[in-house]
């Protein structure tokens, strides 16, 4: 009996992998994509610019760059805050952490720490004024590594978070790019017609911005008071 129990439950566990994250797809999609990461990110550089310019940030702010890959971000913030602010990143990506920590290397940037693990096991070391997410749609889909991030948040902290979604209906072709970009890049389709969806909860002040002929969301706000 629990045979076959087990076996009607594997159409439905197949089926739920499709709309919750999975870590393992993820580590593997991002141990083939670490070489090539940032020339595939280019196209980007323009969201990635305008989150961070979202974030506010101010000399001495102390950031978190969740899901911060090969580190693309930390110029940009780096060139906000100063050596006097600080950086932690936090990436599951062994191969991704390891361009991450080469770039600060290269650019001899002692106010920045990394954190190797999943967003939602992190143990992260500082209370930040500000919160990036770029292009994470698997963490922006899982509750408990958002939670975690706003726990280590100071009140009225910043968050943004920018990323792919859906482009209107009308617009397959837009659409058909998506669909292969996030093929490539999450492990789960789900949340994309509204990716910022568990922000709702979490920040007040929430906007949406579009770009990318509405490719890409960049959402940003505070955090509600706890």
């Amino acid at each position: 009996m629990a045979q076959d129990s087990d076996d009607r439950s594997q159409p439905f566990q197949k089926l739920a992998r499709w709309f919750t994250p999975n870590r393992s797809t993820a580590l593997r999609q991002y141990r083939s994509r670490a070489r090539i990461y940032d020339f595939e990110l280019l196209l980007f550089e323009p969201v990635r610019h305008r989150a961070i310019e979202l974030l506010r940030l101010k000399k001495g702010d102390r950031v978190l760059d969740v899901g911060c890959g090969t580190g693309l971000s930390l110029t940009a913030i780096e060139n906000s805050i100063g050596p006097e602010g600080s950086i932690v990143g936090i990436e599951q990506s062994p191969e991704m952490l390891e361009r991450a920590r080469a770039r600060a290397a290269e650019n001899n940037w002692s106010n920045v720490e990394f954190v190797s693990a999943s967003v939602e096991e992190a143990a992260i070391p500082i209370a930040g004024d500000a919160a990036l997410f770029h292009f994470t749609h698997d963490i922006m889909r899982t509750p408990k590594a958002l939670a975690n991030v706003v726990s280590n948040l100071k009140p009225g902290a910043r968050i943004v978070a920018a990323g792919l979604k859906w482009a209107p209906v009308r617009t397959l072709p837009l659409n058909l790019f998506v669909w292969n970009a996030a093929l490539r890049s999450t492990s789960t389709l789900e949340g994309l017609a509204r990716p910022w969806s568990n922000l709702e909860a979490i920040l007040q002040e929430l906007e949406v911005e579009q770009m990318l002929g509405g490719t890409v969301y960049v959402a940003h706000g505070i955090v509600k008071e706890r």
